[in-house]
């Protein structure tokens, strides 16, 4: 599969949706592990993912600034030049926090597509103590910022949320 083939709406291609689809099956092995249902991987223009993480923010061991999203990013910071960093697409089950969109920025990823919108979380989360969301789209985070990073989403909620069900409550 690459990049090219047919292209399915907003300009996300199969290989696209693949990949996504991957994220959420992490944020699956991650809630099965104990931990909160989300994750992140960061892939190449070819579909090799370079690096993967689930999230690491819930107590009492976990670090709060440990989101899925930071941490693929930050592992493939370390992996890879910024020139190829900027060919590189970060897929997640969740629209990027600030926080995280913050880290994709200044890590030079060049692309985002995410599956559950924040706001969809918000219904699913409610006012859980240990996901207080921000009402802030990563669009708008990006939108400040001097490099433009395009995003694609939100897509595929229903799968996404699946991880989520029961899991807030």
């Amino acid at each position: 599969m690459t990049r090219f083939t047919s292209l399915t709406p907003a300009g996300i291609t199969e290989l696209d949706l693949h990949l996504l689809r991957q994220a959420i099956a992490l944020s699956e092995a991650s809630r099965s592990r104990g931990r909160h249902p989300f994750a992140a991987l960061v892939a190449d223009r070819t579909g090799k993912v370079i690096a993967s993480a689930g999230n690491n923010s819930m107590p009492p061991e976990g670090d709060p600034t440990q989101h899925a999203e930071l941490s693929a990013a930050a592992m493939a910071a370390k992996t890879l030049s910024p020139q190829a960093l900027a060919e590189c697409t970060l897929y997640t089950s969740a629209e990027p926090c600030c926080m995280c969109a913050g880290a994709i920025y200044w890590t030079g990823i060049g692309r985002v597509v995410y599956a559950l919108s924040e706001h969809a979380l918000l219904g699913l989360t409610g006012d859980h103590p240990e996901n207080p969301t921000f009402s802030l789209p990563c669009r708008e985070v990006f939108a400040r910022g001097q490099r433009k990073i395009p995003v694609f989403g939100p897509m595929l909620e229903d799968e996404a949320a699946k991880a989520h069900a029961g899991f807030w409550k």
